[in-house]
């Protein structure tokens, strides 16, 4: 895995780093605290050591120099939350980093997370501007940000084994599901509602399951991190909304890896505009993320069927953006924006579409995709360049 600079930022006290395998959460660890203690639990060995006696950790610890202490896929063994935990309170000059690609077996155990005593941070795949010149605008839509799959010769082989790997390692291994042939069919099933609302009744009758066995295989995607939801703007709404949440694989290249392939396939074009939907998804939820104050990422639709992609809210920013493949801008693009515009005056309205002009209609500032997720920086939403630009009627 080529290094990159992160946009991520190290915090001064314990946390938790969460992110699904291969987004270079341990690179980035030993680059950011070389001198820390390490402990890797993706090692049966230790793993199996530290599940039989938790408490050897604290005496691991304390016979170190080192004040900080990181702790790989601590999902391995929840008990030493409790051991951590303890000694926090009795050495405050302590600090615990700890890593984890799954939250199911933390969930299901119910375990201490630290009662507030560690915050909790997401690593997520690649920004555009981390990568800089080596970012690929038409191979991302392919095959996604993933650090492990960026640069491979054959990224497309390289994604279905990491997908396979979640299926035989997570999946069948931790017992989540108990046939794992259903579970990829279901994927298959999913992948067709990324970026929507998902029917359950619908995805259950093609797998042959039952509605709750569908939420379940949702859940799983969501302890695995390998999903995230997008959920509806309502503050101060003015009309009636529809109050379903939106779904997205973590990974646009995870969502093409997934997707069903041939004759009877989904539309090429179709697909290419929910991969740069999920693109830009993904970029934003990670903006959200790594900024300063708290951003949190929603969607806007009306029961009369007004809609916006993405609204992003939060102590600095309020943005809403409306994300489409076209090279050109009609107005029928800008209809949602226009609407949420009126009923939020105070946000800043953008269309993200497939043209290389930054252009202003109106009061909706008309970005080119490309270059929009290249200059997409933390704490700078809407990057002061497009504060002039050429506008248009």
């Amino acid at each position: 895995m080529k290094c990159f600079p992160r946009f991520l930022s190290a915090q001064d006290e314990s946390f938790f780093l969460f992110g699904p395998r291969g987004t270079g959460k341990t690179l980035w660890l030993r680059q950011t605290f070389p001198k820390a203690l390490h402990l890797d639990l993706l090692s049966p060995a230790d793993a199996y050591a530290y599940n039989a006696q938790p408490d050897r950790l604290r005496e691991v610890v304390l016979g170190q120099k080192s004040k900080i202490i990181v702790i790989d896929e601590i999902q391995r063994a929840p008990d030493l939350l409790n051991v951590i935990h303890g000694m926090i309170v009795d050495f405050p000059d302590l600090r615990f980093v700890m890593t984890g690609s799954s939250t199911c077996k933390l969930h299901r155990r119910g375990v201490n997370l630290l009662g507030g005593r560690a915050c909790l941070r997401t690593m997520h795949p690649f920004m555009a501007a981390e990568l800089g010149t080596a970012f690929d605008f038409e191979r991302a839509l392919r095959h996604g940000m993933l650090p492990l799959i960026h640069g491979r010769p054959k990224p497309k082989t390289a994604l279905q084994g990491y997908v396979g790997t979640y299926l035989g390692e997570e999946v069948k291994r931790e017992g989540m599901v108990r046939r794992v042939d259903t579970f990829a069919c279901f994927l298959e099933a999913a992948s067709l509602s990324h970026g929507n609302t998902p029917n359950m009744a619908l995805i259950a009758s093609e797998c042959f399951v039952s509605q709750p066995t569908v939420a379940n295989y949702f859940q799983i995607l969501r302890d695995l991190l390998l999903s995230f939801s997008v959920p509806v703007f309502s503050k101060r709404a003015k009309r009636n909304l529809l109050v379903r949440d939106k779904f997205y694989f973590w990974d646009v290249g995870v969502y093409q890896a997934i997707r069903p392939k041939g004759f009877l396939g989904m539309d090429e074009e179709l697909v290419t505009g929910m991969a740069l939907e999920g693109l830009v998804a993904q970029h934003l939820r990670a903006w959200c993320d790594y900024s300063d104050g708290a951003h949190k990422l929603h969607h806007w639709r009306t029961i009369s069927g007004l809609e916006v992609d993405f609204v992003v809210y939060g102590e600095s920013s309020f943005a809403a953006f409306e994300v489409k493949l076209s090279k050109t801008i009609r107005d029928d693009h800008l209809r949602g924006l226009r609407a949420f515009g009126e009923d939020y005056p105070e946000a800043q309205l953008c269309l993200i579409y497939g043209g290389t002009e930054a252009r202003l209609r109106g009061n909706v500032l008309c970005l080119p995709c490309e270059a929009f997720l290249r200059e997409l920086c933390p704490n700078a939403l809407v990057p002061e360049i497009y504060s002039s630009v050429k506008k248009i009627e």
